[in-house]
């Protein structure tokens, strides 16, 4: 455990004894960690059947938890200093917001014929909300997790990711693919997941990280095109592949079309449903060049497909914004930053640059200095650190 992620964890144990006490009869608490997590390239790729490369990072959700003797449920959200008791049966939606991630795991624990008692809990993390580290994906990777092993539920990490998506589907209504949820469960350090989003295979691929540093910037701004603009992307891409299905019946998703199909039926396409099959074929091409990159050590290379990936999705799925391309754009000709782009859906957020570690704070200070100047926004960077994925530790 890395120094900032021992703090994390004393805080919520501390907070969990003010909350709960140290009764005697009480079982002693237990302490789980889910991570954040990052995409390093394969944007969009993952409602495509394509190719996505996360990885779990130090910023993370906690859990300090134990089984109670009744059927009472109490959680604890130390971070918003809120409460919300309930019944572990009565799955009635509370006004809470923060509460739905956890009746929508427990729901999906009575919907696969399992039982458990109730159980006490108070959690809290350093994820930052809103930045895109997929907060939402730790917090109920990690609560399954610490309710798999309190009350022996034997589920393995497969079930635990699928059930989590599942409880952000169904109960908190958010539509999110599963890439959140696995880069959280089964990340691994200074490791990224290439996972095929159709099969739902994976594999590691070294990512050392000593001498470079990814840090994240945080432009915090959210256009409100984000959600809208996000369900047209998903029907542009549709489009293509009922296109191109016409020219090759084995093409269900674009990860089956080639990029000479695409260039092939460009004017059939026409020019916006062409740039954003264009885009997504060759996103999941670059993921697979990144891999091979990381394999042979070559993080410069990496870096310039970094770059692609941005233009791409600045140009072609244009999916970006003023302040994401400005911050990609003081990057260029920075010998110490091997690539940037922005980061998840797109209209906000952060941008990924993978920096070298002497020249991280000099790097950091001019970024916040020129993003000032030009938004009038403090910018807030996070340095990140690729680790395992969610586990029960042990604090001295």
């Amino acid at each position: 455990m890395h120094s900032n992620e021992a703090v994390t964890a004393k805080r919520i144990q501390a907070e969990y004894l003010k909350k709960f006490g140290t009764e005697t009869n009480q079982s002693s608490p237990r302490i789980f960690r889910s991570p954040g997590r990052i995409n390093l390239i394969g944007e969009h790729t993952d409602y495509n059947s394509g190719f996505v490369l996360p990885a779990s990072v130090d910023k993370a959700v906690y859990f300090v938890i134990a089984p109670r003797e009744d059927d009472q449920v109490i959680l604890y959200a130390a971070d918003l200093d809120q409460t919300y008791t309930f019944l572990v049966n009565d799955l009635s939606k509370p006004s809470q917001e923060w509460a739905h991630y956890q009746l929508g795991i427990i729901e999906q624990i009575f919907k696969k014929g399992l039982s458990i008692n109730g159980f006490q809990a108070a959690f809290g993390g350093d994820v930052p909300v809103g930045a895109g580290l997929s907060s939402s994906a730790a917090l109920e990777c990690c609560l399954l997790f610490a309710l798999n092993e309190i009350f022996g539920l034997d589920l393995d990490r497969f079930e635990i990711v699928k059930m989590s998506q599942k409880a952000e589907n169904q109960y908190v209504g958010v539509q999110c693919g599963i890439m959140d949820q696995f880069a959280s469960a089964f990340g691994k350090k200074e490791s990224v997941i290439r996972l095929d989003c159709r099969s739902l295979e994976y594999e590691y691929f070294p990512f050392p990280m000593k001498e470079y540093l990814l840090v994240l910037c945080d432009t915090k701004v959210k256009h409100s095109l984000a959600n809208s603009e996000y369900n047209t992307r998903r029907q542009e891409c549709e489009q293509g592949v009922a296109i191109l299905k016409k020219y090759d019946e084995t093409i269900n998703s674009l990860r089956d079309a080639a990029i000479s199909l695409v260039h092939e039926h460009r004017e059939e396409l026409g020019d916006v449903v062409y740039r954003r099959s264009k885009f997504i074929t060759e996103e999941i091409e670059r993921v697979r060049l990144a891999c091979d990159f990381l394999t042979a050590g070559d993080l410069q290379s990496f870096g310039k497909k970094m770059y692609e990936t941005h233009y791409g999705l600045q140009h072609e799925y244009e999916v970006s914004c003023p302040e994401l391309d400005f911050l990609v754009e003081q990057t260029f000709g920075n010998e110490n930053v091997l690539g940037a782009r922005m980061m998840g859906g797109g209209f906000g957020g952060c941008t990924i640059n993978l920096v070298r570690a002497d020249a991280a704070n000099e790097f950091e200070s001019e970024m916040k200095k020129v993003y000032l100047e030009k938004y009038k926004i403090d910018l807030p960077c996070y340095r990140v650190v690729i680790t395992d994925g969610t586990e029960e530790i042990m604090i001295q």
